[in-house]
């Protein structure tokens, strides 16, 4: 099963993304602030991380950068998921491996779970493609 750690302050959003995850079929887990997330990533180590920029606390970015310096979070996938303008995203997400940007307010939770089932399919592939050219 496929797990997604989801890290967003505002908690209707935050259990409003848990149901709709679970009920297709993923493990999940959430945390209100990017203290908190960074502990529950770590033991977790989700395939997916659904991440807030705007939090108390540890921003989203503050996250991001710690969570890189970490060997073992160097390669976890990671869409940031909010409701600021892009002119008011911080510049060093660019260089942080993000997946891309969802506006929160743009999707439905149908939409934003159709991204992440895309994102987790083209990494299982890239797997298997590997996998294949090891034979």
């Amino acid at each position: 099963m496929k797990k997604i750690a989801i890290i967003e302050d505002d908690q209707a959003i935050s259990q409003m993304y848990r149901m709709k995850f679970e009920n297709d079929g993923y493990e999940v887990e959430t945390a209100e602030n990017g203290k908190i997330g960074l502990e529950l990533v770590e033991k977790m180590k989700p395939d997916i991380i659904l991440l807030d920029i705007m939090m108390p606390e540890m921003t989203g970015d503050e996250m991001l950068k710690k969570l890189r310096d970490e060997p073992w979070g160097k390669n976890i996938k990671v869409l940031v998921l909010t409701n600021i303008g892009e002119q008011e995203l911080p510049k060093s997400l660019s260089t942080m491996d993000v997946l891309g940007i969802i506006m929160k307010a743009e999707l439905t939770p149908r939409q934003v779970s159709l991204r992440v089932k895309s994102e987790l399919e083209k990494i299982r592939n890239r797997v298997s493609n590997q996998e294949t050219e090891l034979v």
